[in-house]
C-alpha cells in the first residue's frame, strides 16, 4: 500500500526510506509526529528502536 493515500497516525509502525536515513536498509520506527507542514506537505516524524529520530515528507514512508 501507498503512504500517500493511507492517513498515518502517531503510535503507528512504519519503514523509512534509506536515502533519507543514509542507512542501507529500510528502518523501522513509530510515528512520534505527524505535520501538515505549509511548504513541505506532511512531514512525519519516527524514533526507532535505539532512539534515534528521523523525519521526512509522507512519501518517504511505507507501512511496516
Amino acid at each position: 500500500m501507498n503512504m500517500k493515500t493511507q492517513k498515518i497516525k502517531e503510535g503507528e509502525i512504519v519503514k523509512i526510506d534509506p536515502t533519507v536515513t543514509g542507512e542501507n536498509e529500510w528502518i523501522e520506527g513509530v510515528v512520534i509526529d505527524v505535520e501538515n507542514n505549509p511548504f513541505r506537505g506532511v512531514v512525519i516524524s519516527i524514533k526507532d528502536k535505539i532512539g534515534r529520530i528521523f523525519w521526512a515528507e509522507k512519501n518517504n514512508f511505507l507501512p511496516a
